[in-house]
């Protein structure tokens, strides 16, 4: 048994709860200052209210003020803060952390320099770990296809981790896995972060597909609606997301892999993500449907607005060409430049190019 702290009480962090409690681990789940009430009531009931489960026997919650004694002799921390939470969690994290500590993320993002580079959320929490620390902890992620309700439910989930050390790669599937939680391994980092941070993206777009429908008098009289647009908007980011691997010097095949279009097919079922692209398919502005979703974490909406900030620069340093990601390009004019959607879509964009 090894003693396991969880920093960031929403969804995802807390359904890793259950595979690691059925190993027999013992689990520590730290609220940030937003998880307040949710640790409240974990305390007196044990009982996650977003979740709507009861968390597994032996999940001890803290207040983030209790953050020091949830981390004592963890030997295993899973962030699953915000990707805005970042450097937060690496802050917060770095007075507690000891040698040979591993740290693993569930969160997923990109987050853009001055000068347009695209860092990976792991590299960004790295960077506000004391520099004598740095190499004597290991940061790992998690990507592929998972709900977190299902997780906390024991249903058939299939993820890949990613380290840049294979020995602590192995180490952390071992903690995981289950008869339900399945997990493979690579230590191509890039690639899996890469492909997950995407995927919410355009998880986005193809989000737009229903609110098109909308806007154009929603279904008709036989009942049809837009899956046609919406599984050529699905084909379009996959390639996109191909592409984007190709350009970053990864390895594009995880696009097709549970990375990529495995997680981006489980995330376009529903969710605040898809939520938030029909309210922009609609045909109202960001401002209005960031207002509509107040209190919703808006990740792929962040994601955009960073790889917003890339573009320009990798076009000019001529790794991109003006035509490359057109899908990518509609949604950075939707979010970051206040454009409403419409129909036809092809006025934004070429189905099927990249």
């Amino acid at each position: 048994m090894s003693i396991l702290a969880i920093v960031g009480a929403g969804l995802m962090g807390t359904a890793t709860a259950w595979p690691l409690s059925d190993n027999g681990h013992q689990v520590r789940l730290v609220g940030t200052h937003l998880d307040t009430e949710i640790i409240q009531s974990c305390k007196e009931n044990h009982y996650h209210p977003r979740l709507k489960r009861k968390l597994p026997e032996g999940v001890q919650p803290y207040f983030i003020d209790e953050i020091g004694e949830a981390l004592r002799d963890a030997e295993i921390i899973i962030s699953g803060v915000s990707s805005p939470g970042a450097h937060w969690i690496g802050r917060v994290i770095a007075t507690h952390l000891q040698p040979g500590q591993k740290i693993i993320a569930v969160t997923k993002g990109l987050e853009a320099t001055p000068d347009g580079e695209l860092r990976l959320l792991p590299d960004v929490l790295y960077s506000e770990l004391p520099t004598g620390l740095r190499d004597q902890v290991s940061l790992a992620a998690i990507g592929g296809p998972c709900i977190a309700g299902e997780l906390a439910g024991r249903r058939p989930t299939h993820v890949v981790f990613a380290s840049r050390s294979a020995e602590a790669v192995d180490a952390l599937a071992q903690a995981f896995r289950t008869p339900y939680y399945r997990v493979r391994t690579t230590t191509d980092l890039l690639s899996l972060e890469l492909s997950a941070a995407l995927k919410n993206a355009y998880t986005l777009g193809v989000g737009l597909a229903a609110g098109l429908m909308e806007q154009a008098g929603g279904p008709d009289e036989t009942g049809m609606i837009m899956d046609n647009l919406a599984s050529a908007l699905f084909a379009q980011g996959t390639l996109e997301i191909y592409h984007w691997l190709e350009v970053m010097g990864a390895d594009p095949s995880f696009a097709h892999h549970l990375p990529g279009v495995g997680d981006l097919f489980v995330t376009v079922q529903g969710g605040r993500t898809v939520r938030l692209g029909r309210l922009l398919g609609m045909g109202k502005s960001f401002a209005e449907a960031r207002q509509i979703m107040a209190g919703e974490t808006l990740e792929s909406a962040e994601i955009v607005a960073q790889i917003g900030i890339a573009l320009p620069q990798m076009q000019a340093r001529g790794q991109i060409t003006p035509t490359d990601f057109p899908l990518l390009r509609l949604l950075v004019d939707l979010v970051v430049n206040g454009r409403r959607a419409g129909l036809p879509i092809e006025r934004y964009l070429s189905i099927l190019t990249v």
